[in-house]
């Protein structure tokens, strides 16, 4: 009864929403985390479920039928803490459709008095009185998504938080189009050389200021992958960072760095992060040990 009455307000209000399902473990749409292992966040996200439930919201993204990517959303700061997808392929096509909202993050009467009250909505990005405004930047790009149908259900805003437009559109797009093509040409199944796969996580550090006097404006945005690459016979991730602000160009180019890098920065900016399962810690080569038989005798003398 609760989700008809808050269906039926943003339908008149004239909000599109995304039928999306807020849940209380992540065990429902565990399938986008790598061994089905959410990353653990201190005081946020334990054991696949939320350490707040007032605050933080675990959302199965469902679209069409069909769950597509997960969602961690902080409910107090209203911009997402990380979306989680898997990359299986790319679709070139930019949809044209409505951004969406979350139903059921709104007040239990359903009433709308204060649209928005628990997320972001369209109208927080209207009326930006400067030159490099903030826009609606994705962590689930919808190119990553595999076809049509995925590239929209990306297009809702518990999937998004404020992103200044010259960053969103210059470093941090040419970093995410050169992950899409490592993945697409090394990322496999590891039971199946045939199937592109990769897991993404993707997130935001809060920052101190706010768009619309509502929308928490990260400080930085994160990514990071792991998959089996079929090359190198051998899991790998490699993991980003950059600084949420304004460029010029020629835009600089995004470092790589390893997950390590990523928890660290992450423990020291925002809370201790364990994001991916032993397997994607680059872990160098073991080294071979030899006997004294098989050392040339000069290396021998002291």
């Amino acid at each position: 009864m609760r989700l008809f009455v808050i269906i039926s307000v943003l339908l008149v209000l004239g909000f599109p929403f995304i039928m999306t399902e807020v849940v209380e473990s992540f065990s429902t749409c565990s399938d986008f985390f790598l061994k089905d292992q959410p990353p653990d966040i201190k005081d946020v996200l334990n054991n696949s479920a939320s350490q707040d439930n007032n605050r933080y919201k675990l959302i199965c993204q469902r679209y069409d039928n069909e769950y597509r990517f997960a969602s961690l959303y902080d409910t107090m700061k209203r911009i997402p803490i990380f979306s989680a997808y898997k990359y299986t392929g790319h679709y070139d096509e930019k949809p044209h459709i409505p951004w969406m909202v979350e139903p059921q993050l709104e007040p239990l009467d359903g009433t709308m008095s204060v649209p928005g009250a628990n997320q972001a909505i369209d109208r927080d990005y209207w009326n930006q009185e400067i030159p490099d405004k903030l826009e609606r930047g994705h962590l689930f790009p919808n190119g990553h998504a595999a076809d049509e149908i995925n590239a929209e259900s990306t297009y809702t805003l518990t999937n998004t938080v404020p992103q200044k437009k010259s960053f969103n559109g210059g470093s941090w797009r040419v970093m995410e189009q050169n992950v899409r093509n490592f993945m697409h040409s090394n990322c496999r199944d590891k039971n199946n050389a045939d199937k592109i796969l990769a897991y993404v996580l993707t997130g935001a550090v809060p920052g101190n200021r706010l768009l619309n006097e509502r929308v928490n404006i990260p400080s930085h945005m994160w990514t990071v992958f792991c998959c089996f690459n079929t090359k190198t016979k051998a899991w790998e991730s490699k993991a980003y960072w950059a600084e949420n602000k304004g460029e010029n160009i020629p835009h600089p180019i995004i470092a790589e760095k390893t997950l390590e890098q990523l928890e660290d920065f992450l423990s020291k900016k925002y809370k201790p992060f364990t994001l991916f399962s032993e397997e994607c810690y680059n872990i160098f080569p073991q080294i071979k040990l030899f006997s004294s038989e098989d050392v040339p005798w000069w290396l021998l003398i002291k």
